[in-house]
């Protein structure tokens, strides 16, 4: 077997373990996300590196389209606002550039959606905290560590390795199968 081959394998049976263990809270964030935008709320989605892409990218494929043409759905990725960054990084801590903009666009109805291969991330587990201090709906896209995250969320979709591109590829498939769910 090749190097490429045991990349694949690992992918797979990354895939494969997280869909039986998350699949019923990948379908329960679906839900709570559809029933926010369907009463007029919002996602707020937000994680540091690879996660700040992936909560672009899933922004934008709920704000754009996904797969078919349908009403735009309000989401706000709170990685993509340089001056906010880092302002509240330089005048306060990095660790609140996600609850300082939670603070200040969230509102009950809702969505907090955070992403973190970790789950120890201090600027995701702040702005969980902001948000379920003014009551929205909380989702942690985490990887196999949710300790520090868990008694914050809502729904709690846990990807069942411990390496880190595993748990980027594994969270991209989850948030193309929310916006799938979503468009159906």
């Amino acid at each position: 077997m090749t190097r490429v081959d045991d990349i694949f394998a690992a992918v797979a049976d990354a895939h494969a373990a997280t869909l039986r263990v998350s699949s019923g809270s990948i379908a329960e964030a679906a839900e709570r996300i559809r029933g926010a935008l369907d009463a007029g709320g919002k996602v707020l989605v937000f994680g540091n590196g690879g996660s700040a892409a992936d909560s672009q990218h899933f922004a934008a494929e709920l704000v754009n389209r996904y797969r078919v043409d349908r009403r735009a759905y309000a989401a706000i990725a709170l990685t993509t606002d340089t001056s906010i960054l880092t302002s509240v990084a330089n005048d306060s801590s990095y660790a609140r550039v996600f609850a300082r903009q939670v603070e200040a666009l969230g509102k009950i109805g809702d969505v907090a959606l955070g992403i973190s291969t970790s789950g120890r991330s201090p600027s995701v587990i702040s702005a969980l905290e902001q948000a379920r201090a003014q009551q929205l709906a909380t989702i942690g896209l985490l990887g196999s560590d949710v300790a520090a995250v868990r008694d914050l969320l809502d729904v709690c979709i846990t990807v069942c390795t411990d390496v880190t591109p595993r748990i980027q590829e594994v969270h991209r498939t989850i948030l193309h199968t929310i916006c799938e769910l979503l468009e159906s």
